[in-house]
């Protein structure tokens, strides 16, 4: 056994890190996201010395809704990761199929892995801990349809980031929507964070989704600004998602690189 070669093969490793962005998120990125995402948990239970109110509602409910948002922006990026590890995008690209229709069919396949994921979290949901979420009313629907079309937004842009800077980026389709986690309130209300947070979250669509999610389980009735803000928010978002795809796309197909992805 020769520690020249186990060194030599480590320092292999590590080098890879030095310039390279992705890599770096798996040492730094969860174990800041952990303690951002469970510290704020812990000062929101902190500040009540009694019982949470509708603590499982609020918490489940929760849990539910992040993972539609989760699930839709996964439904886009593993989809065309599958195309790129099979070495497929060359065949898809040079057939008849335009770049908007392979975009759309990606958001299709995203809403039925959405529709069965959904079913079976809200289904384990009831069966465990008598939760059901339809009982919380149809004033719940307009916020799912926002997570759902930030979810895309996301998973568009995250696409256009793999498709630029191929396999070294594919470790962003697993974490790039825990990027917004914190900021999106989702376990808590934006009340307990930082003032300059509090600024970051009012620009993320998701952040008012969870606020609007809260006051109508506690029967606060329609948060209607939440709502509107929320629609304003993705509108920005899904246009420029869609601007930098076609951005990265056009740079791609200029450089050649659409030959090399996923080699």
């Amino acid at each position: 056994m020769s520690a020249g070669r186990i060194l030599a093969y480590t320092m292999r490793h590590i080098y890879l890190y030095k310039r390279s962005l992705p890599r770096l998120m798996e040492v730094f990125y969860w174990p800041l996201l952990d303690l951002l995402v469970w510290g704020f948990i812990s000062m929101y239970l902190s500040a009540y010395r009694g019982t949470l109110p509708e603590f499982v509602t609020f918490f489940v409910g929760a849990l539910i809704l992040w993972d539609i948002l989760f699930r839709a922006q996964q439904g886009i990026t593993v989809s065309f990761l599958e195309d790129m590890w099979s070495r497929n995008l060359i065949n898809i690209f040079v057939s008849p199929l335009s770049v908007a229709e392979y975009v759309c069919s990606l958001l299709v396949i995203s809403l039925v892995k959405l529709l069965l994921a959904s079913t079976v979290m809200v289904t384990v949901a009831y069966l465990l801990y008598r939760f059901n979420i339809f009982s919380l009313g149809f004033h719940l629907v307009p916020f799912v349809a926002n997570l759902v079309v930030m979810g895309w937004a996301v998973g568009i842009i995250t696409t256009a980031i793999i498709l630029r800077f191929g396999q070294e980026a594919e470790v962003l389709a697993w974490g790039v929507a825990f990027l917004f986690q914190p900021v999106s309130a989702v376990f808590y209300p934006v009340s307990v964070l930082p003032p300059w947070i509090k600024t970051v979250a009012f620009f993320v669509p998701s952040s008012h989704v969870f606020e609007g999610m809260r006051a109508v389980i506690s029967g606060r009735g329609f948060p209607v600004d939440e709502f509107f803000t929320a629609v304003v928010l993705n509108a920005v978002y899904t246009a420029v998602a869609v601007v930098f795809f076609a951005w990265n796309f056009r740079v791609v197909k200029q450089k050649g690189l659409l030959v090399k992805i996923g080699e």
